[in-house]
């Protein structure tokens, strides 16, 4: 999809919660970066937490994750999602901590965040945030 399709997008649509496989998703990256009994701590966390909204800009800055480009498979298809009026899956956060150098981790979504981005960086994404146990 070229920028000018995105241009066109009027808003990226949002579901009202995570979809039920997003959470398996988030402990299978979590099982990376976290040990095992935390991962279970920070996924009944994030199946217990409140939806925040925060900029889909200030997600991959946080993150310090690289903005994936429009034609990555999976942006690529959440921006033809988005195109077509589907809602999209808010995303899964565990915060980081600046004081340490401990980066947010966006344990499921990174493609949608993305897709967000590319649409219009100010997009507000609705997300589940939670704090490491």
């Amino acid at each position: 999809m070229s920028k000018q399709n995105h241009e066109r997008v009027a808003a990226v649509l949002w579901q009202d919660s995570p979809e039920p496989h997003d959470y398996p998703a988030a402990a299978a990256y979590l099982s990376l970066v976290l040990a095992e009994e935390t991962v279970a701590r920070v996924v009944a966390a994030l199946e217990r937490g409140p939806l925040t909204r925060h900029k889909a800009k200030d997600l991959l800055r946080a993150s310090g994750l690289q903005l994936l480009g429009a034609t990555d498979p999976h942006v690529a298809g959440d921006l033809a999602k988005v195109a077509r009026g589907e809602k999209l899956s808010p995303v899964l956060l565990v915060r980081g901590d600046a004081a340490k150098g401990h980066p947010l981790q966006i344990a499921d979504g990174y493609h949608r965040v993305c897709a967000s981005y590319h649409i219009d960086g100010n997009t507000d994404i609705p997300a589940v945030l939670v704090d490491l146990p």
